[in-house]
């Protein structure tokens, strides 16, 4: 069993890409070419044991890809555990080749074995809908209902983009101008939970396509790095993703995500980027970041319908 490349993540990527030009609403969650990029880059080093993949070729090209991630309990810092007792999977297929998906969930029996399975389809995705059906699955009522943990993908057009507006003696930095020490720390600031590390941020600058001048930040009159998002950019699409984006704790309710969308946006559309895309909780309970990403202008495009296989 081999761990997930970079040369195997980036086919899947590029599989992102033809689906983000031909069908964008049909991107799986978790399968979009930042959403891959930073998945991969943050959890290579802690939880590539209990990944399994498997690619699926046509004449040499990608069309479809499985990614599961196997149950796990893995100590943090705190003494906590950051633990799945289920298996998930992630997924894409080419437009064109929606019955593969047939393989993909056959595979994804033989490799989860005895344990509950877990998998996202899109809401756009009728296809998808139809077949996991057939292979047993139902959908979540628990990830999926109105406090539930299903997200939404959004999507922004690059024009008509309102200036950015911070509280006085805040400013914009890049990861370009702030150690990488720091930069973890503001990622830790605004997801406390999170065991992000100096290592784990060495891999994720090292994924295609991280660019050091799309990790933007606010920094708070007292040095504090007080927001973070990492900016995803393809320039073959030109579609520019944020993933993740997060404001300190100290320092929420001031405008600072929303002043950063914005500055983010202006650089990823001076950089080449038409079109941006940011997921985000949809539920009717979880609305503060939605809210603010419809506040600079996002609308949603599609959403997950969670779907869970008991096979106790």
């Amino acid at each position: 069993m081999e761990n997930l490349s970079a040369k195997e993540l980036q086919l899947m990527q590029g599989l992102a890409q033809q689906v983000t030009a031909l069908r964008p609403e049909l991107l799986n969650a978790d399968a979009t070419t930042g959403e891959l990029a930073w998945v991969w880059g943050k959890d290579f080093d802690t939880l590539s044991p209990f990944w399994r993949h498997r690619l699926w070729l046509v004449d040499g090209r990608l069309v479809a890809w499985g990614w599961v991630h196997l149950p796990h309990r893995i100590p943090r810092e705190d003494g906590t555990f950051r633990e799945a007792a289920t298996a998930n999977l992630i997924w894409q297929t080419h437009p064109d080749q929606p019955q593969l998906l047939h393989e993909i969930l056959d595979w994804y029996d033989e490799v989860a074995g005895s344990v509950d399975r877990l998998l996202t389809i899109q809401s756009a995705d009728e296809h998808a809908q139809a077949i996991v059906t057939k292979h047993g699955y139902v959908f979540d009522a628990e990830a999926g209902a109105d406090d539930g943990s299903w997200v939404q993908f959004n999507r922004r057009e690059l024009s008509n983009l309102p200036d950015p507006i911070l509280p006085s003696g805040f400013r914009f930095l890049t990861a370009r101008e702030v150690s990488g020490a720091d930069a973890v720390k503001a990622h830790r600031d605004a997801w406390q939970s999170s065991s992000f590390s100096e290592t784990a941020f060495e891999r994720v600058q090292q994924t295609w396509p991280y660019r050091g001048d799309l990790h933007v930040l606010v920094e708070a009159p007292d040095g504090t790095l007080a927001a973070t998002a990492i900016i995803w950019l393809d320039e073959a699409t030109r579609t520019a993703e944020f993933e993740p984006v997060g404001t300190h704790w100290d320092f929420r309710r001031r405008g600072l995500g929303t002043a950063l969308q914005l500055h983010g946006m202006h650089l990823a559309k001076a950089a080449g980027a038409k079109h941006m895309l940011v997921a985000c909780l949809g539920a009717p309970a979880h609305t503060a970041a939605r809210n603010m990403y419809y506040g600079v202008g996002f609308r949603a495009l599609t959403r997950d319908l969670p779907q869970i296989k008991t096979v106790r």
